[in-house]
């Protein structure tokens, strides 16, 4: 029974890379590759902030529907079928209407990871379920990492199609192994969540500052390394193989922040004061970036960015739902990812207007004033909670009222 349950993770977490893996082998080279096709800014960042735009629409509703019919293997094979119809679309057409499908179908194949998630934690105790979310989010890491890194590679050597075919066949072989996925029975009935349980939550004052704050951050990381950077880099005199050392220059020290945040800096500065100062460093150096002529400089400064933005992510997700009850806690994740999605959405579609008009110089102004944006909004929210801390509730509202 062990050896079958450890055969079942380790075909889970297959599956799971193979979803991630072809979303993100073409993502430094996509805006590039619709700029060489005549396509404009303005529709390259619609087209870029579709992904988070169906996330928005679908995550939710996937959640919902797995919890109705108490089922969550249907919703990972329709998953990976959005995953490789999306890369089988970026081959078959050049067509701005039809990469915004396949991109917003790579939108629904990730909104599915809510049943990922779900199903992936029912394999282990409740006493390990916060493994269990480790591990599998370090999946979505090696798949952002390992696709990302060779991409520019991969298109100077075989061309631009050559990212998608191969996300073909990585979705192909997800598609086939998630039919041997197993799928636990559940031992209690759960309720499916609730449009009074769904308001509840969502109105939570606590849970809506840290949205507002991901919605910020991920407007930022999806406007720049996930979205123009590449672009930018290419047009002041970057080769296509040199995106790989982007990459790594941004991912490495990513990845080294999320250790470091919860061991050095948050013991150290605390949960806001380690957010206001990673969303300051976020800004500082995205201000920068188009200052920098240098290739070392541009590799410097997308190291810290990388870091800083790595510090941010995992902070914002323990705080998303450590003020919330244990009972929906779940409730509150499914929210959260929703409402942070519209980040996804929104950087990328109002940087390419930005681009579009002003030049892409411009595009990363705009992306680090939302920094700043996220720096003031926390510097303003401690202050009032002092305040209120130090005059209390009534007198705080008296003297707010009276100016």
């Amino acid at each position: 029974m062990a050896l079958s349950n450890t055969k079942s993770k380790y075909l889970f977490i297959a599956v799971s890379f193979l979803l991630w893996f072809p979303h993100f082998i073409y993502v430094p080279i996509l805006s590039p590759y619709m700029e060489t096709n005549g396509i404009s800014f303005s529709l390259i960042g619609i087209i870029l902030g579709s992904y988070g735009l169906m996330q928005v629409l679908f995550r939710l509703p996937i959640g919902i529907g797995s919890d109705l019919v108490k089922q969550r293997k249907p919703f990972i094979i329709l998953g990976m079928l959005a995953s490789m119809l999306s890369c089988l679309i970026f081959i078959m057409t050049d067509s701005a209407g039809w990469i915004f499908v396949a991109r917003s179908l790579a939108g629904i194949a990730a909104a599915s990871w809510v049943a990922f998630t779900v199903l992936y934690s029912s394999y282990f105790s409740d006493k390990e379920v916060h493994r269990a979310m480790g591990s599998i989010s370090f999946i979505i890491v090696l798949g952002q990492f390992l696709g990302m890194s060779f991409s520019g590679s991969i298109v100077e050597m075989w061309g631009w199609k050559a990212p998608f075919w191969i996300g073909v066949a990585a979705s192909a072989i997800g598609f086939i192994l998630s039919f041997f996925i197993f799928e636990p029975k559940e031992k209690t009935i759960s309720n499916p969540m609730k449009l009074k349980d769904l308001t509840s939550v969502i109105t939570q004052p606590s849970l809506l500052k840290i949205a507002l704050l991901s919605i910020l951050a991920h407007s930022i990381i999806f406007s720049t390394m996930f979205g123009f950077t590449p672009t930018y880099a290419l047009q002041i005199g970057f080769q296509p193989s040199e995106l790989t050392f982007i990459v790594f220059a941004f991912m490495i020290p990513h990845a080294i922040a999320t250790l470091f945040m919860g061991r050095v800096i948050v013991p150290l500065l605390g949960d806001w004061r380690s957010l206001k100062l990673a969303f300051l460093l976020t800004a500082v150096f995205i201000f920068i970036l188009p200052l920098s002529e240098a290739k070392w400089g541009f590799y410097v400064i997308q190291g810290f960015s990388g870091f800083a933005l790595g510090l941010i992510f995992p902070l914002l997700l323990g705080m998303s739902i450590e003020s919330i009850t244990p009972e929906k806690r779940a409730t509150a994740m499914g929210a959260y990812q929703a409402m942070y999605a519209l980040g996804i959405f929104a950087g990328p579609f109002f940087s390419g207007i930005i681009n579009s008009w002003m030049g892409i110089e411009y595009g990363f102004y705009f992306t680090g004033c939302l920094g700043l944006t996220a720096t003031l909004l926390i510097v303003s929210w401690k202050r009032n909670e002092v305040s209120i801390k130090f005059l209390g509730p009534r007198k705080w509202r008296e003297k707010k009222e009276n100016g």
